[in-house]
């Protein structure tokens, strides 16, 4: 799993097919290899907050063994109350919507 970089990659996702859980929003591009953006805004907390969030983010999308795409995960200020297992349903209920998986 590699990491999104640059403005005209986050830019682009602003098209791609959208999913949104109550914690997490996904979009996503067809793309050969997995490409992630995780984006957790200072809403959601101080940097120990948002650095737990985002390592919990990460660790549920490398799990979750996901087909050739480029994802962006925007993580909602109620991210920071919820536990391992309630993002990572979170997360699988938005790709789902977005239909990134079944």
């Amino acid at each position: 799993m590699l990491s999104l970089k640059g403005d005209r990659a986050f830019q682009r996702l602003r098209q791609g097919r959208a999913g949104r859980g109550r914690y997490v929003s996904v979009k996503w591009l067809p793309a050969p290899e997995v490409r992630v953006g995780i984006v957790v805004s200072r809403r959601v907390g101080k940097a120990v907050v948002r650095n737990r969030v985002r390592r919990r983010l990460k660790e549920i999308l490398r799990r979750l063994h996901l087909p050739g795409a480029h994802l962006l995960l925007v993580a909602s200020p109620e991210a920071r109350e919820a536990g391992f297992a309630e993002l990572f349903q979170d997360v699988v209920r938005a790709l789902k919507k977005s239909g990134l998986i079944q």
